[in-house]
């Protein structure tokens, strides 16, 4: 579509900052081999982790929320019972698309593919998914009040088919000439799709879930152990900013993609950095309760709760987590606020 009509020219030049996190990310991608044969079960655990992670986050981002955490990992995992509301439907639905690609024979990437995520994403309410918008639609932000400011406009629904056809082609033809990083390629479909926006409701977790699925097939699988949906939700106005930007004159070929391109390739780069601190931490040996203190007093932000622990250490459980962030509170390392699930803890300085 319109992001592929000239790569050379859109895309020939890199700057600087994205070469170099496109050779991270590459480095990253060389050492995956490595870990999927030394530590089968920490892959497993991450693995288990970033699909309930993927599922809420993206789910979450378009107000689909399940408040008890506990709650909507059984959702996710099947054994909740009786779906109690909406939310709890579309979290089964993301499950599902999520599911299908993440399996070896989602293929071909076409508009079929794109109406039967649609419908696996819809499946478990009464929407009718699996059917391209009939209707123009805009995307919006809406403010406290009620105003609505129009973001942009996407492509008319009597062209959505034409242009979904027309961005599929040129991708696959990207994909053969082979004369761009293969990252990059995927950031511009993933782009053009948000434009074409071709689907009354559920665009962005179609798109969301389909990036997984574009980048395992270019052979970036960081994907599978850290959630992508994840990092995008904890930077989310970045990530709408740069879409904004991003997507600013589109419809008349002076579109400037790299805003977007810049925060796709950091993101990626992100959940390589946060894989390789993992598996290292894993690989390191050491009890868990040094496991856990080296990375509050290391790795961890400043400002951090203990599901960011949890996350970072698969494996370890909230009780040597707890006892462990009690013993450096005693140690003067670090300091709580807050009680239960909303405390947040923070490292105190010159103690690292």
């Amino acid at each position: 579509m319109r992001s592929f009509a000239d790569l050379d020219r859109l895309i020939g030049q890199v700057p600087s900052d994205v070469v170099m996190r496109l050779r991270s990310i590459d480095t990253g991608r060389g050492s995956e081999a490595l870990y999927r044969h030394q530590l089968p079960a920490l892959l497993t655990e991450l693995a288990n982790r970033a699909r309930i992670q993927s599922i809420t986050a993206s789910s979450a981002m378009e107000g689909v929320v399940v408040p008890d955490a506990d709650r909507a990992a059984r959702v996710i995992d099947g054994s909740a019972g009786v779906l109690r509301n909406r939310s709890e439907q579309e979290l089964v639905g993301y499950r599902k698309a999520l599911d299908y690609l993440f399996q070896e024979d989602w293929h071909p990437l076409n508009i079929g593919l794109l109406l039967h995520l649609h419908r696996l994403l819809w499946s478990e309410t009464a929407y009718p998914g699996g059917e391209l918008k009939t209707d123009d639609n805009l995307v919006v932000d809406r403010s406290p009040d009620g105003s609505t400011t129009v973001r942009f406009v996407p492509v008319p629904a009597a062209k959505t088919a034409e242009c979904l056809t027309d961005l599929i082609a040129r991708y696959r033809d990207g994909q053969v000439q082979g004369r761009h990083h293969p990252v990059l390629l995927v950031g511009l479909m993933i782009l053009d799709l948000l434009v074409i926006h071709p689907f009354a409701d559920g665009n962005g977790r179609v798109a969301r879930a389909l990036t997984n699925a574009l980048l395992i097939d270019a052979g970036y699988e960081v994907c599978r152990w850290v959630s992508l949906e994840q990092l995008i939700a904890d930077s989310a106005d970045d990530y709408y900013a740069a879409l904004l930007r991003s997507t600013d004159d589109w419809h008349d070929d002076r579109a400037d993609p790299w805003p977007w391109l810049t925060y796709f390739v950091a993101v990626l780069a992100s959940a390589y950095e946060t894989f390789a601190r993992r598996a290292a931490a894993d690989r390191s040996g050491g009890t868990k309760q040094e496991r856990v203190r080296d990375y509050i007093l290391n790795h961890a932000d400043v400002v951090f709760r203990l599901a960011q622990v949890r996350t970072a250490l698969p494996g370890v459980s909230d009780q040597t987590i707890r006892l462990v962030l009690e013993q450096l509170k005693n140690e003067g390392s670090v300091k709580s606020s807050g009680a239960g699930r909303g405390a947040v803890w923070v490292r105190l300085p010159d103690n690292r």
